[in-house]
């Protein structure tokens, strides 16, 4: 039996066994990282934000690119009041995306906090036109007005 395989056949038979292998991972990974996902989202409404800061940094481990997880584990910092911490998250996934009009958003509430009106102002409009552009205007219309509230103030 052996004696009829040809290098093709040998070839093609690596091949589907590579990719396999390479799909189960990638099945397993996202199957944990979904699991990691959901019981950081139900730690976090239950207001348990240890656990849930511990749970989406596992996300985070598994998949560094998940800026979804970014800003949520941010607002845990917030909730911890680690201002520095949840001001690096979004730094980072500003930096990271800058098309994503969330992290502006959300850096603009800790700077108004901070009193740093300007620099608030200025993450606010961004977030504003990114969700233009994203044509989702309800979300633009909504910090168009708190920006008219602020430069009335």
């Amino acid at each position: 039996m052996l004696e009829n395989l040809t290098p093709a056949s040998i070839f093609a038979a690596s091949v589907v066994i590579t990719s396999l292998t390479i799909i189960s991972y990638f099945s397993w990974k996202t199957l944990t990282t979904n699991n990691f996902f959901q019981k950081g989202v139900a730690l976090y409404q239950k207001k348990d934000y240890s656990g849930a800061e511990e749970a989406f940094r596992k996300v985070i481990s598994i998949n560094s690119t998940n800026d979804v997880v970014r800003l949520l584990l941010g607002d845990i910092f917030i909730q911890q009041n680690k201002i520095d911490e949840a001001t690096e998250m979004f730094t980072d996934v500003i930096r990271r995306s800058p098309k994503n009009p969330d992290a502006y958003l959300r850096l603009s509430g800790i700077l108004m906090q901070q009193e740093k009106r300007e620099d608030a102002i200025n993450n606010l409009q961004t977030a504003r036109d990114l969700f233009k552009k994203q044509r989702q205007p309800q979300k633009a219309e909504q910090i168009n007005s708190l920006l008219e509230k602020m430069v009335r103030e």
